[in-house]
């Protein structure tokens, strides 16, 4: 099973080189020291950088699988509440509207620990 999606993965790997090789949109700019990479190396470092990308992502995608597994859900929890905090300093105007709330969901955990 596992050799299989190996298999299935690296063609997909090559299924989206190959496409963003022969057929790019031209939007895609590879811009070195200023200046634009023209030539017959254009595609193949634009390959070079586009599988190093989908490599990168799939291992961020493996450790992001352990991480929110574990102890990921209290830094989530942690990154909400500092972005609701930094919400409250950026728009004091919703202060009105994230107290009523909290109170309410203030109340329905006290509920919810009651009945368990």
């Amino acid at each position: 099973m596992i050799r299989k999606s190996a298999i299935v993965l690296a063609i997909l790997m090559l299924a989206v080189v190959a496409w963003g090789l022969f057929f790019e949109a031209g939007s895609t700019r590879i811009i070195i020291n200023g200046q634009e990479l023209i030539g017959p190396l254009k595609g193949a470092v634009g390959a070079a950088g586009l599988v190093v990308g989908l490599i990168a992502l799939f291992c961020a995608a493996i450790f992001m699988l352990f991480v929110f597994a574990g102890i990921g859900i209290f830094i989530i929890g942690g990154v909400i509440v500092v972005g609701l905090v930094l919400a409250g300093f950026a728009f004091p105007v919703l202060l009105f509207l994230l107290l009523p709330l909290a109170i309410v969901w203030l109340f329905i955990a006290l509920a919810r620990s009651a009945g368990t």
